[in-house]
């Protein structure tokens, strides 16, 4: 019998707050001291979404929510909401624009244009009590697959609905079933690509964290519909909580007769194996996905033959990213007819995106395709801090290219943003302001792609450093006008010689820099100088004597000191001692450190 408590206290536990735990002990402490433990049940959820906010805290029935919750706010807590019925007003979220407290998370600015459907459950229930998960229809679409539906329709509901992989390249789901069912084989296998290595990336872990269920539930249905019985969820290692929660879902799953030997007393058998990935970013690829499960390097080899025909030890395979197979219940249970009418034309359904870099609101939203730029940068972003203005975008991860200010207005759906000559990729979205230099942004990227290369191919292992020389040289200003021109030809010859999308797509920033931006490089080049002040070859820093007021905060964290000046008098920077590194332009609250 289930025990009946008078609040809920769900606490977000994922791993972007490292810091919660503390706090669930620390309710549990005084939930015992208040003699309130029988009373009140703590919750430990995945992400909610709003990590700049977090740790958070969500309170039922009432439904409030409370932001940066510390240990030390846990007896007020416990006293003022649990106890007496009032809101601790200081741990509300306060609207920036409207300048008024929020009580309920759902009328939040940043939750308003969102459209959760993967994300239901994420933040709402815990993902280790498989009773939760069914309490919101969980397993219910698996039920009328097996017993309502045949494998044939299950895929045909598929293909109908739009749905299109949401690991990056697009592809049409149900036609991707369509091709392994029909294959021959002997065996066939699905897999579930978790291997998510993009820099600023945790829209799959987070998932994996928060509502493992819906992606296991995804991959039987998807091995009914093609006809396999083994499936494996390759996931990288370091997703220690992530795996935990699957390891946890899949033997509860087993428990229930969800998974295993004739699934719900049906004909249909299926089980599912977790391979840790070790971390390497190619592992991303299929073919070199498939490799690291059979125990080989993870590195990709030509195709065709494609996975469908020739995949995992050789057999027909279907692979999917955890978002696509989150999606799948959703599209069974409530039909095509209701996925398809969320999204454009050509993109159907939501995507999520990891909402990070230089914005208000960081974290981990879930919009419907067709949404503007702008949109997501400052209705539901909040916009940009301490006032800078929004400059660029990137999205798709480091293999991806970058949205500028025209774009503000650009739907964000497959077809328009390969248009812009940026992607979707799986739902990274990095924000910088007019304060970030193009050319080392892409700089960075360029170094992840480069030191995450396999070596098995010659355009990118080679290609890839001498474009990284070129860019290095470029922010050094020792570069050459015609450095431009031998990246656009390297460009060309890593996207049509390279074996793999890794290298393939490797040059996407630096292109998409270049071309919106190539005035900065052009500034780098000829005038060596960095427009935006952060190259420290190419700047010099300087103290603004209006602006300074002789705080000594620069002075004193200066690690050089190179620094020099009265309390309460202008300072100064001696250029022949300082060493760029920036500290004092960090530190001044008056922003009077420039550079030129």
């Amino acid at each position: 019998m289930h025990r009946i408590y008078r609040s809920h206290i769900l606490i977000c536990t994922g791993s972007g707050c490292p810091g919660a735990p503390i706090i669930v002990e620390a309710l549990k402490e005084e939930l015992i001291k208040r003699e309130l433990e029988n009373e009140v049940r703590i919750v430990q959820i995945g992400c909610p979404g709003f990590c700049s906010q977090g740790p958070l805290m969500i309170i039922y029935p009432e439904g409030i929510l409370y932001c940066e919750v510390s240990p030390d706010d846990v007896p007020e807590i416990v006293e003022e909401t649990i106890i007496k019925g009032r809101t601790v007003e200081r741990l509300l979220y306060e609207d920036p624009i409207a300048a008024q407290l929020v009580t309920h998370y759902s009328e939040i600015p940043f939750y308003k244009k969102q459209k959760r459907v993967i994300l239901k459950n994420c933040g709402l229930i815990d993902p280790e009590n498989i009773d939760e998960y069914i309490a919101e229809g969980g397993y219910e679409a698996l039920g009328k697959a097996l017993f309502e539906m045949s494998p044939e329709n299950v895929i045909e509901e598929i293909k109908k609905s739009g749905l299109r992989g949401r690991g990056g390249a697009g592809f049409p789901t149900g036609l991707k079933w369509e091709f392994t069912k029909n294959a021959r084989g002997e065996k066939k296998y699905i897999i579930c690509n978790g291997d998510e290595g993009d820099p600023g990336a945790f829209m799959d872990r987070s998932i994996l964290e928060a509502d493992p269920h819906s992606v296991i539930e995804g991959m039987v249905i998807a091995g009914y519909a093609i006809g396999v019985n083994e499936g494996f969820i390759y996931c990288r290692a370091e997703y220690a909580l992530a795996i935990r929660h699957l390891k946890i879902a899949i033997s509860q799953a087993m428990d229930y007769g969800l998974i295993g030997e004739n699934i719900l007393g049906s004909d249909f058998s299926f089980r599912i194996t977790i391979k840790e990935g070790a971390g390497a970013f190619v592992c991303g690829e299929e073919t070199a996905l498939m490799a690291s499960i059979e125990g080989r390097r993870g590195e990709p080899r030509t195709r065709p033959p494609y996975p469908a025909v020739k995949g995992l030890w050789g057999m027909p395979t279907n692979i999917n990213n955890v978002k696509t197979y989150a999606n799948v219940p959703r599209i069974i249970l409530n039909g095509w007819e209701w996925f398809s009418s969320i999204g454009t034309e050509t993109s159907k359904g939501t995507m999520v995106f990891a909402l990070t870099g230089q914005i208000n609101n960081i974290g981990l939203i879930e919009v419907p395709m067709g949404i503007t730029l702008g949109e997501i940068i400052y209705d539901i972003g909040g916009g940009i801090p301490r006032g800078k203005k929004f400059k660029a975008v990137q999205t798709g991860g480091p293999l991806g290219g970058c949205l500028s200010t025209e774009s503000l207005n650009t739907p964000i759906d497959y077809e328009s943003l390969k248009e812009t000559g940026a992607v979707m990729g799986s739902g990274g979205m990095i924000v910088v302001d007019e304060d970030t230099c193009m050319v080392e942004f892409a700089e960075y990227f360029l170094k992840f792609s480069t030191d995450e290369s396999c070596g098995k191919c010659v355009p990118c292992r080679v290609g890839g450093k001498k474009m990284l020389e070129i860019l290095n040289n470029i922010t050094e200003g020792k570069g050459k006008l015609e450095d431009l021109d031998e990246i656009e030809n390297l460009a060309k010859f890593m996207e049509q010689a390279s074996l793999c999308a890794l290298g393939q797509l490797t040059p996407g920033p630096v292109m998409s820099t270049l071309k919106l931006f190539r005035d900065e490089y052009v500034a780098h080049i000829v005038d060596k100088r960095c427009p935006a002040g952060q190259c420290i070859s190419l700047i010099t820093f300087y103290i603004d004597e209006e602006k300074c007021k002789g705080c000594g905060l620069c002075l004193k964290n200066c690690p050089v000191n190179a620094i020099s000046g009265e309390k309460k008098k202008p300072h100064k920077i001696d250029i022949e001692l300082c060493t760029k590194c920036g500290t004092c332009r960090d530190v001044c609250k008056f922003d009077a450190v420039y550079t030129k």
